[in-house]
């Protein structure tokens, strides 16, 4: 299952809070199979079949193709100067 750091879990309750996104939302990472990338966003609550990760309040959903593609991964977050968020995946020891 996907684990998160802990700069990832201060990112993600931060972009939340600052969206002013439910309670019941988070972030959601969907695959797209076919160009064979990753699309995240803020969204105010999972769809229907996504998996959830919660770790202290930060919210994950993954659609089926993300969380099979990043079953085993550990995501973490940064927040350059400009104020640009940046995800980034490694595989878990």
């Amino acid at each position: 299952m996907l684990t998160m750091t802990d700069n990832a879990v201060l990112v993600i309750r931060d972009l939340a809070a600052q969206q002013d996104v439910s309670q019941d939302g988070g972030l959601r990472i969907a695959a797209d199979t076919e160009a064979g990338s990753l699309t995240v966003e803020l969204v105010s609550q999972p769809a229907q079949g996504d998996q959830v990760v919660d770790n202290q309040g930060a919210r994950i959903f993954l659609d089926s193709d993300a969380a099979e593609l990043l079953h085993d991964t550990s995501v973490d977050a940064s927040v350059g100067d400009d104020g640009v968020v940046q995800f980034g995946f490694t595989e878990k020891e």
